[in-house]
């Protein structure tokens, strides 16, 4: 069926009986993917710190009569940042990796789940895999989003491809399926590294733009 909100494509499952889900099991199925237990403590205490180091910093700038002479900080690099896994095979290990090196991590089972989440708008970062949710076409549901997205919302999501055989932030590669970042398996342990790179690169790339829309990095 075709979702009057987003006009996408959804699949619609049915249980043994050959009838649909009741509304009960329907609202279950498409809560928001829950976060990660791992790390969560940890995240909140960043988070708290970020907010009032960034209230401090606003204050100074207000009450600072030569606003040039103030320290320039890269803010990008001391966010907190969220991060969104619709992944198969890889899922414990790359939700481990994340929030060892700090992500607020949430995990999906279905690309209801991911949607659900997506819309609230402070997960900025995708990492799905081809083989997330194969009954439902998880993969090609998100790339179908991604595709569909008016470009002001494209830009603010972060899309990150897992793949056997992938070719680690080859760039062509990523531009060419509408991705920001292909990361192979092989890669899979430096993937914070990886991610500390593109992020600060792609957010370089936008530095003006968001400045001049007012809007923060990813």
């Amino acid at each position: 069926m075709r979702c009057p909100r987003c006009q996408n494509m959804l699949r619609v499952q049915k249980d043994a009986s050959g009838k649909g889900l009741s509304t009960v099991q329907q609202l279950e199925a498409n809560q928001p993917a829950p976060a990660s237990a791992e790390g969560s403590a940890e995240f909140a205490a960043k988070e708290s710190g970020f907010q009032i180091n960034t209230a401090l910093k606003s204050l100074m700038s207000a009450l600072q009569s030569d606003k040039g002479s103030l320290d320039k900080t890269d803010e990008s690099t001391d966010k907190p940042r969220r991060i969104l896994l619709c992944l198969g095979a890889k899922l414990e290990e790359t939700a481990k990796l994340l929030a060892d090196a700090g992500y607020k991590v949430y995990i999906a089972k279905t690309p209801a789940q991911a949607n659900e989440r997506l819309r609230e708008g402070k997960t900025e970062i995708l990492v799905f895999s081809p083989d997330f949710a194969p009954e439902l076409g998880g993969a090609a549901v998100l790339q179908q989003k991604a595709n569909a997205m008016y470009s002001s919302e494209r830009r603010r999501l972060y899309l990150i491809s897992i793949e056997d055989g992938g070719a680690t932030m080859n760039a062509q590669a990523a531009f060419l399926r509408n991705l920001n970042l292909i990361i192979g398996t092989g890669d899979l342990p430096q993937i914070a590294m990886i991610l500390d790179r593109a992020l600060h690169d792609h957010n370089e790339l936008y530095n003006y733009f968001n400045r001049s829309m007012g809007l923060s990095p990813i």
